[in-house]
């Protein structure tokens, strides 16, 4: 006769799980048994310290020296016996007599002489009294009526043709500085130009022109500085 089992009390229906429960539990203890670490017994610092190691210190024994009291102060010394002596003899005074005098002395001053201080020359731009140019003489504005009549003397008198024959072409300048002195003359004449003919004939029209009534700057007469541009065109 077989005998029946009950099949919820059959363990081999569960042998996939105690497999899985096995293997898990192996797993674990492989785990741990690579994670575990041994340590040398001597390498293991415990924090004790060792006082044999200690030096022993040694404190100096300073003793206490008794010192001498300071010596007494020296005593004062004994105030000066003045003597007396009875001396029964004149004695002349000196008289000082006074230098002081009651008469004035009278001190004759010379007259003294105003020194004018002398004045440079003084740029035309900004003179009190303009140079006088001829024929300018009762012009209510005696500078304007001075630069219009040396620019119609310089273009009366300058020769233009000279930058044709030098081959210059358009337009062409020619600066000229000159000073009226003191005297009215002309003089430290310079000029710049494209060319040394054409400033050897700006200075020779400035040489030319005539004496003027000198410039005032306070009263006084002083050269008067004079700047002019000569300006002409020459066609192709």
């Amino acid at each position: 006769m077989e005998t029946k089992k009950n099949p919820d009390k059959d363990l081999r229906n569960k042998s996939l799980l105690f497999f899985q429960i096995g293997l898990a539990l192996m797993l674990l203890i492989s785990w741990r048994a690579i994670e575990w670490k041994t340590y040398d017994k001597e390498d293991i610092d415990l924090g004790v310290v060792n006082l044999d190691m200690l030096e022993e210190e040694d404190v100096p024994i300073t003793e206490m020296q008794n010192k001498p009291p300071p010596p007494p102060p020296p005593p004062p010394p004994a105030p000066e016996v003045i003597e007396v002596i009875e001396d029964d003899s004149e004695i002349e005074e000196e008289v000082i007599e006074s230098t002081e005098t009651t008469e004035m002395e009278v001190v004759e001053v010379e007259d003294v002489q105003e020194v004018e201080e002398e004045i440079g020359d003084v740029p035309f731009a900004i003179i009190q009294q303009v140079p006088i140019f001829p024929g300018c003489e009762n012009a209510k504005d005696k500078k304007k009526c001075m630069n219009e009549k040396i620019s119609k003397y310089v273009d009366k008198n300058f020769d233009r043709s000279l930058g044709s024959e030098l081959g210059l072409t358009g337009r062409n300048r020619v600066s000229v500085q000159f000073k009226i002195d003191k005297n009215g003359d002309v003089v430290d004449v310079k000029a710049r130009g494209p060319h040394p003919r054409l400033e050897q004939e700006a200075i020779r029209v400035i040489k030319g022109l005539p004496k003027m009534i000198p410039g005032e700057q306070r009263g006084q007469k002083v050269g008067v500085l004079y700047g002019l541009p000569i300006n002409f065109f020459v066609q192709e």
